[in-house]
Parts: C-alpha cells; sequence; structure tokens
C-alpha cells in the first residue's frame, strides 16, 4: 500500500492502515468499526494518548482540559467547530487532565485549556487560554507551515 496513513483509534486504541486516497471516505477502525477521521473531537485516555501522538500519522491537536474549568467549558464548541474546520488533514482529540495527571505532567500543562499540535511524535505548537474556532483554525494552520 503506498501512500499509507496509520491513524490510532480514540475507541479502542488499535492502530489502523489504510490507503491516503481513503482519508476523505472516513475510514473505519478495522477492530471496533469506529469513524478515525469524522470530523468530531475525540476523547483520550492515557493509552489512546500516547499511541495517537506517537504514532498518528496526519497531525493531532489536543486540548488540554479539565470539568472544573469555566474557560474549557466555555471552549468546547469552538474546538468542535474548528476540528469540523480541519477535518481530514488533521483530527482534534481532548484529554481531562483531572482523569489523566500523569498525562499532563508529561507534557508540562501549567495552565487549563491548554493546545498542543503533534505530528508523528513531535509536539510542533502549543497555544495557551481559550480561542475561538477561527483562532484554532489559524493557530494548526500556521504551526503546518
Amino acid at each position: 500500500m503506498t501512500n499509507a496513513i496509520k491513524l490510532c483509534c480514540a475507541t479502542c486504541g488499535q492502530m489502523n492502515r489504510f490507503a491516503a486516497e481513503r482519508l476523505a471516505a472516513a475510514p473505519k477502525c478495522g477492530s471496533c468499526g469506529e469513524l478515525l477521521a469524522n470530523g468530531r473531537v475525540m476523547e483520550l485516555d492515557t493509552v489512546s494518548h500516547d499511541k495517537a501522538v506517537r504514532g498518528d500519522d496526519l497531525p493531532l491537536l489536543v486540548d488540554y482540559w479539565a470539568p472544573w474549568c469555566g474557560p474549557c467549558r466555555m471552549m468546547a464548541p469552538e474546538f468542535s467547530k474548528a476540528a469540523k474546520a480541519l477535518t481530514p488533514g488533521v483530527r482534534l482529540a481532548k484529554l481531562n487532565t483531572e482523569d489523566h495527571p500523569e498525562i499532563a505532567a508529561r507534557a508540562r500543562i501549567q495552565g487549563i485549556p491548554a493546545l498542543i499540535l503533534y505530528r508523528r511524535g513531535r509536539e510542533l505548537a502549543r497555544l495557551a487560554g481559550a480561542r475561538p474556532a477561527r483562532d484554532i483554525e489559524a493557530f494548526v494552520r500556521e504551526s503546518l507551515q
């Protein structure tokens, strides 16, 4: 398979490989059938976070947040809008830092909401604070140039 893309399924943690041409056709996980690049924000846990950050071939923007954080809750609908606008070339995900403090510590999160853009295991850029969808989209596009 030339031009293959690898993506982690946030639901079951399975790494999936498929032809790049199929990306726009909303590919599904070969294990659980969940859509892999559908324009929705994925909820990550410790295992899926580490697999997706290290293994995804597409850029991955992770929102580190907590349920008690007012700005985090205010930004959630904007983050969802940005996910729809950036699909299929970028995947967006959220990680609850209250449920997964070890990931927040490893990522050196000092304030939330915090956005970190990863590509193939490497941090490309980070942005702090609640942002509207247009700012999130601009941040991702500028960081990928």
